[in-house]
């Protein structure tokens, strides 16, 4: 069955990335039916293909980041 309507949806992502903050080394990401979780960008990618073993982390339809698609905060090994 196929469907195109996003009405009584409240969200089309499977995944959606958070503001960017430069507080933290992570970014929260929502996955759908799991909540938020703070990634680190070497956990993004392989976290999307556990959860959505299909998804390409590049589809924007399935994939929504509030802002700055891929960048992460500067982090350096050594800081807390």
């Amino acid at each position: 069955m196929e469907t195109n309507s996003t009405s009584n949806s409240t969200s089309k992502h499977l995944v959606e990335v958070a503001e960017f903050r430069t507080d933290s080394r992570y970014r929260l990401v929502r996955f759908e039916g799991h909540g938020w979780e703070p990634l680190a960008p070497e956990e993004f990618e392989p976290r999307v293909h556990q959860l959505f073993p299909d998804l390409d982390p590049h589809d924007p339809v399935r994939v929504h980041w509030a802002d700055r698609p891929w960048e992460w905060p500067a982090w350096h090994p050594g800081e807390a």
